[in-house]
Parts: C-alpha cells; structure tokens; sequence
C-alpha cells in the first residue's frame, strides 16, 4: 500500500560534529542514498508555499488536500 507523506522542508539538515566532513541528512524524502542527501531537494525549490506535490522519477503532480 502506498503512502503520502509531507515534508516541510526541502533543504538536508547538516552534522557537522564529530565527522572529518560535514554530513547532509535528507529532509525531502526523495534521496535516492537515504538517510544521506544526495542533491534531489533541488527538484523542489519552486514549489507553491503549503501546495502538496507527489514525485516519481521523471514528473510531479501537484495534489489537492482533502480532509
């Protein structure tokens, strides 16, 4: 069974402390390498304020809310 989950923010968090490197941790559910960033949140920087949006690998859809 599928299942849509919302995320609020499409920027990785960053863990800096105690690695040599810093660490991106995804925060948009669409890397490919999670936990780890992998760049796909750039597909969502012109997303529409409180719009939700479905991803699959070539397209997103803009989903209307229903309660």
């Amino acid at each position: 069974m599928a299942r849509l989950v919302e995320h609020e923010r499409n920027t990785p968090y960053e863990i800096p402390e105690g690695t040599e490197l810093p660490v991106w941790i995804c925060a948009c559910g669409l890397s490919k390498n999670k936990p780890f960033c992998d760049g796909s949140h750039k597909r969502t920087r012109d997303e529409e304020g409180a719009a939700l949006y479905c991803y699959d690998d070539r397209a997103r859809v803009k989903v209307e809310k229903q309660y």
